[in-house]
């Protein structure tokens, strides 16, 4: 055999081996739970990306949720010390703090993980909303694991012709298998019922059976145990939240300008909450040179 032909069959050769490496995907790395609190779901690679640092606000600053506060944190205690608890659908007014009361309920908890069964701080991990029906592959993943999860989604709902609220359903409460033991599932959502008004009353219009129709899909929301509404805050509440983000931080203003100050911005959005708060005290903080820092 010449040279020119054994160089032929050895590019021939590195083709299909290049083919072969594309077509059979990498082995999925080993789900390591201790390489952070917190994790995104890659539903794209079905792995599980650690957060070195979660982006929240501390417990003590949010102010006006008081009565969601303590049911989130006592519910989440208890999963946290393996009884019985439920999944939660936190929904209502934009920038109320939904997201935020989720993520400084799972530290407050993992504060005290010493006292947790095994020493061992709950996991935190976050699926986009357009991920949802890959819900159940994530679940199957940290079924096995000895360690307890709180599976978190911000913002979820579903729009007209979307259906995987039904991979949803039967993952939360469904199948086989059921919800793992060691899992709960925690959303947030402007809906109550994730499904939007109009989606709804289309359905009561066009079906055979219009009440069979709109219960199939409201009963979506009562996979979660718990509903935990939030509500446009008053003045007073707005109020306490700038003063109380001003004090925690050590802005120095006077109080009368403050509240000038506070009240122009929410008036310039348009609206008051926890959201608009925060955005005026970045603004205020940067104007007076101060660093935000946790």
């Amino acid at each position: 055999m010449t040279e020119d032909t054994l160089k032929s069959v050895a590019d021939r050769l590195d083709r299909l081996i290049a083919l072969i490496e594309r077509a059979v995907p990498p082995a999925r790395p080993k789900f390591n739970p201790d390489a952070a609190d917190a994790f995104v779901w890659q539903a794209s690679t079905g792995t599980l990306q650690p957060v070195p640092k979660v982006n929240r606000v501390e417990m003590v600053l949010l102010k006006g949720v008081d009565r969601v506060r303590d049911i989130l944190v006592e519910n989440t205690d208890r999963f946290a010390r393996g009884l019985p608890a439920n999944n939660v659908l936190l929904w209502g007014a934009r920038g109320m703090g939904k997201s935020s009361l989720v993520k400084a309920a799972h530290a407050t908890i993992n504060s005290n993980a010493a006292a947790l069964p095994g020493g061992h701080p709950m996991k935190l991990i976050e699926i986009h909303r357009e991920d949802i029906d890959s819900l159940p592959e994530l679940m199957t993943l940290v079924r096995a694991q000895d360690r307890r999860f709180i599976l978190f989604c911000d913002d979820l709902s579903f729009d007209n012709d979307d259906t995987s609220y039904k991979s949803l359903k039967a993952a939360l409460d469904g199948g086989v298998e059921g919800r793992p033991e060691n899992v709960v599932f925690y959303a947030t959502s402007n809906r109550r019922h994730l499904l939007p008004r109009d989606m709804m009353e289309n359905e009561r219009s066009t079906a055979i059976n219009p009440g069979e129709a709109v219960e199939e899909k409201v009963s979506l929301s009562d996979r979660f145990g718990l509903w935990l509404g939030f509500h446009k805050c008053s003045q007073d509440d707005y109020l306490d939240m700038v003063n109380g983000y001003a004090e925690h931080f050590g802005l120095k203003v006077e109080p009368e300008v403050l509240r000038a100050e506070a009240l122009e911005w929410s008036t310039t959005r348009g609206a008051r909450s926890g959201r608009v708060a925060w955005q005026y005290v970045q603004n205020l903080a940067g104007r007076l040179g101060v660093a935000l820092a946790g």
